[in-house]
């Protein structure tokens, strides 16, 4: 029986013990076939998909989302089921949408810091203050808000 045991599968991936059977139990990596010993015996192709798992995670994709990936790539992909481009644009929707928004938090934190803001409670009540939103303040004419 070839392949890798758990304790090097996970030290080659970069991940612990608990993380391979946790993979094991969410269906993103394939129970592996035990030695007569039950010692865990990994294909190598099990290295190629925890580093895949790993990559995905980074790029933004749940757990879920990476095994919906990997189950359409068992199925090798019917017409009907959404393709790894298809979701990939997705998700590079919605990581712009959050940096935009991340955006608008960091531009309203530096004037925060430009206006001097030391106290939420009495910045509020100033005419221009840059904290709170134009729905937040009763003053819809709140000039940097």
């Amino acid at each position: 029986m070839t392949g890798l045991r758990s304790g090097q599968l996970a030290e080659a991936a970069g991940v612990n013990h608990q993380t391979l059977r946790y993979y094991e139990r969410r269906g993103l990596l394939s129970e592996p076939e035990r030695t007569p010993g039950g010692h865990r015996v990994y294909p190598p192709e099990a290295l190629t998909v925890l580093r895949m798992i790993k990559a995905a995670k980074r790029l933004g994709f749940t757990l879920e989302e990476i095994s919906d990936l990997l189950v359409a790539r068992r199925r090798l992909s019917s017409r009907r089921e959404q393709g790894l481009g298809d979701r990939v644009a997705v998700k590079l929707a919605e990581v712009e949408a959050r940096i935009a928004d991340l955006e608008v938090i960091r531009d309203m934190l530096r004037s925060a810091l430009d206006y001097g803001c030391d106290d939420l409670i009495t910045c509020a009540h100033a005419p221009s203050c840059p904290v709170l939103l134009p729905e937040a303040t009763d003053e819809a004419s709140c000039g940097t808000c």
